[in-house]
């Protein structure tokens, strides 16, 4: 028995000590971009390996060297083209392809303009995946189109947090067509229409209440888009206006504030990025510090209260509002959005319209999403063996996702119930109305995963390595803030992710502005400013995509919520944005970058906006309520 033993550990000792080392790289990358480079199973003793690289028969060696177990390296192609890598010796070989680096703004560009031309976002985003996907399959269309439909496509449909917030999203429309069908929405409608009694009133208790709908963007989208949908349309408000004011109070207002579903994945990159430099400094501290530097979602909430207590627009914004108040039309170009929740619309009966059956089920979505973050994050920090409760924790570790999919289905739960106990409904009716509620979100849920097919092209393009590559070449600290602005501006709007730019850029900047702070013998106080400047820089810039970037999630549902054309909410809503945006750089991130006191530069930011109003923006005809 032992010989037969020893015969076996004989046997497989030498299969370890002749098992082939595996070169392992990706298959493709861009030109200037750096490319990971690995050897697995490294021998030991083995202190360098080899590794011939060949294009074009010419020729070159790369000696990778060896740090315990591993060999690594990372390498720059400055050509593109094939190139054929083998270890020395290893009769194996493997083809990389290097792009041009321009190819990979190809697909978010292409999408972006021909959304805008064609006014058809579905067609857009398909058509900028496949453009994606043909170049990342060998160039090959046959290819690119099936693995667009059987690997990109369902890969961004089979993610976890895409499938909570698609099913979030269908559940929440089953809220609003059950408390629409059961007159909830027309009882709340009567409630805010006595303090709505003018447009501009309407458009301020909009922006109020996105305002109060703090503490998730997804959640913030479609709950004041379908409630205040409504009243607006009532008191002749654009669909255009609307989905603004909805857009503008969602990815911003949470992103800024100390509790919502953003904090935690924006302190554990703050957090990781503080690790990589070895620093002691408290990420949640560094956070809260970056809020008043965060120039560009403070101005864009701001800008919304401007343009509706002065009740002034201006450019495409002005036509749609004026449109609106002389005619009525509150939308155009609608036949994009699914029939099915104009056609329940018009079932809707206001014979029972109760103010509670509307507000009870939306309290049970927003106090149970509170109380679902708080269990999960206690939950949490108990796993860990922690002893700190504060709410920054608690919120910090909860799981913002499973809590808004409890409290939906919570509050859809609640809505049939209340419908068929007070017997305004039969439950087949109710459950119908939760149907035909959950039909009308169909259409923003495979827009939703078109935009996420095509941010993971994107991905995999290393689009934004790209972009960071060609815009960072000025290594002055003080316009290191505003250039990291405008980076993370482009990058979110050409993917539509504002927590991809987030996760891309923070780990570059934070080593970034210390590395900076050291070469320019920066004093402590400068360096931390400077710090502060490219953390809150990455923050607001990211939002800046994720606020109207025609594929961003947060835009799309507000359109959706809003039941505005997507192409004409994006097209109203970006020469605002862009405005509030050259602003906050010119008087926000370049003059704090050289000491000046953020709040100063708030009120600058904010004379400035209501002097471009004032003078730019024209007067909006009065229109009454009908």
């Amino acid at each position: 028995m032992k010989k037969f033993f020893y015969i076996w550990v004989t046997i497989f000792s030498i299969a370890e000590l002749t098992k082939a080392q595996t070169l392992k790289v990706s298959n493709f990358s861009l030109t200037n971009i750096e490319t990971k480079i690995q050897v697995e199973n490294v021998r030991q003793g083995q202190s360098e390996i080899p590794i011939i690289i060949t294009r074009n028969n010419s020729h070159r060696v790369l000696t990778l060297k060896v740090k315990g177990s591993a060999a690594d390296t990372n390498l720059v192609f400055s050509k593109s083209g094939n190139y054929i890598l083998k270890i020395q010796g290893s009769p194996k070989s493997i083809k990389l392809r290097i792009l041009p680096g321009w190819l990979s703004i190809v697909p978010p560009l292409l999408a972006i303009l021909l959304a805008l031309l064609i006014r058809e976002v579905l067609t857009s985003l398909l058509a900028g995946v496949f453009v994606g996907a043909f170049f990342m399959f060998d160039f090959n269309p046959l290819k690119a189109f099936l693995r667009m439909t059987d690997t990109i496509v369902i890969n961004s449909l089979a993610d976890h947090d895409h499938i909570v917030i698609i099913v979030f999203t269908l559940l929440f429309g089953a809220v609003i067509g059950v408390i629409s069908k059961n007159g909830g929405t027309a009882g709340i409608s009567k409630i805010v229409v006595k303090f709505a009694k003018t447009a501009r009133s309407g458009l301020l208790a909009s922006w109020f209440m996105g305002l109060v709908i703090f503490f998730d963007d997804y959640a913030n989208s479609l709950i004041i888009g379908n409630m205040m949908r409504p009243i607006t349309d009532k008191l002749r408000i654009s669909r255009e206006k609307l989905s603004y004011i909805v857009d503008s109070t969602a990815a911003p207002v949470s992103s800024i504030v100390i509790i919502s579903s953003w904090i935690g994945f924006e302190v554990g990159l703050i957090e990781a990025g503080l690790r990589s430099i070895g620093s002691a400094q408290s990420p949640y501290g560094l956070f809260i510090a970056t809020i008043p530097f965060r120039f560009y979602p403070i101005a864009a909430i701001f800008f919304v209260f401007l343009t509706s207590i002065l009740n002034r627009d201006f450019g495409p914004m002005y036509k749609a509002e004026k449109r609106a108040r002389i005619s009525g039309i509150t939308q155009l170009n609608a036949s994009m959005f699914n029939s099915a929740e104009e056609e329940f619309k018009s079932k809707i009966s206001t014979e029972h319209a109760k103010w509670f059956n509307g507000v009870i089920p939306i309290l049970v979505l927003i106090l149970g999403t509170v109380i679902g973050l708080i269990a999960t994050g206690y939950s949490a920090i108990s796993a860990k063996g922690l002893n700190d409760y504060s709410i920054r924790e608690i919120i910090s570790n909860s799981d913002s996702f499973s809590s808004l999919l409890w409290a939906s289905f919570g509050a859809s739960a609640v809505a049939v119930f209340m419908s068929v106990q007070q017997k305004i409904l039969k439950l087949s009716e109710a459950i119908e109305a939760w149907n035909k509620g959950l039909q009308s979100m169909l259409f923003a849920s495979v827009i939703l995963v078109f935009a996420w097919s095509i941010s993971s092209v994107t991905t995999e393009l290393k689009t934004a390595d790209y972009i960071i590559s060609l815009l960072s070449q000025s290594l002055n600290p003080h316009l290191l803030p505003v250039l990291v602005f405008l980076i993370c501006a482009l990058i979110s709007f050409a993917t539509g992710t504002s927590w991809g730019t987030m996760a891309i850029v923070i780990p570059i900047v934070i080593p970034l502005s210390h590395k900076l702070a050291l070469v320019n013998g920066l004093t402590p106080a400068t360096s931390q400013l400077l710090l502060t400047g490219v953390v809150s820089s990455v923050l607001a810039g990211a939002v800046f995509g994720d606020h109207c970037s025609p594929i961003a999630d947060t835009t799309i549902l507000s359109s959706i919520a809003s039941q505005c054309n997507h192409l004409d909410h994006v097209n109203t809503q970006l020469p605002y944005a862009i405005v509030v945006a050259i602003v906050c750089m010119a008087l926000g991130d370049i003059p704090t970058a050289y000491g000046l006191n953020p709040y100063i530069s708030i009120v600058l930011i904010f004379s400035a906006l209501y002097l471009i109003v004032k003078f730019v923006g024209k007067p909006l005809p009065v229109a009454k309520a009908e």
